[in-house]
């Protein structure tokens, strides 16, 4: 695994722990040597893990629409940055870039995120593990729903594992490589 795309907030959360996580996921990443692959932002914990990453001398690529660029929202120090037309390109760049998906805390643009790459590899458009690290409890209610959703029949078995959750970065890593 040489690249992971992480998803996370474009705000900090409520807890200073959602910063901590950050800092510690990029700690893994960088010992495990696995380069970020993100949004390309510099705001929230987005701005948190690329800056951590970089300060621990890893690699970061970021992949950010042109209109967030003009909302001067863009990280200006990262090892690659590019910029693309639309949210859809990013969200199949940053597929293409990444051998794996995690998602940290978050808001809604991270679950979309998030879920298209579960329902990618539902479909059988990529192979790539996809997984979030499940900071406080901060995925509990997501990991019920899926169940839910499995329940109700609308999951199938094969599909309702797909959500690799950890609470330790650590451990999520091993779990995204032996997947």
């Amino acid at each position: 695994m040489k690249s992971i795309a992480v998803y996370c907030g474009a705000l900090h959360g409520a807890s200073p722990v959602f910063d901590e996580a950050a800092r510690a996921m990029a700690r893994a990443l960088v010992e495990h040597n696995i380069a970020l692959v993100y949004g390309g932002g510099n705001v929230g914990l987005m701005g948190v893990i690329a800056d951590e990453v970089l300060r621990l001398g890893g690699e970061v690529s970021g992949v950010i629409p042109r209109q967030l660029v003009e909302r001067e929202l863009a990280h200006a120090g990262l090892t690659r940055l590019f910029v693309v037309k639309d949210m859809h390109e990013r969200k199949a760049m940053m597929s293409e870039l990444s051998d794996g998906f995690i998602a940290l805390p978050g808001g809604m643009g991270t679950l979309e995120e998030l879920f298209e790459m579960l329902t990618w590899s539902q479909l059988g458009i990529h192979a790539k593990p996809v997984g979030a690290l499940n900071v406080n409890g901060f995925y509990d209610g997501l990991v019920n729903f899926i169940a839910h959703q499995h329940e109700q029949g609308f999951v199938r078995p094969q599909h309702a594992g797909l959500l690799l959750v950890e609470q330790q970065p650590d451990a999520l890593i091993a779990r995204l490589r032996g997947a």
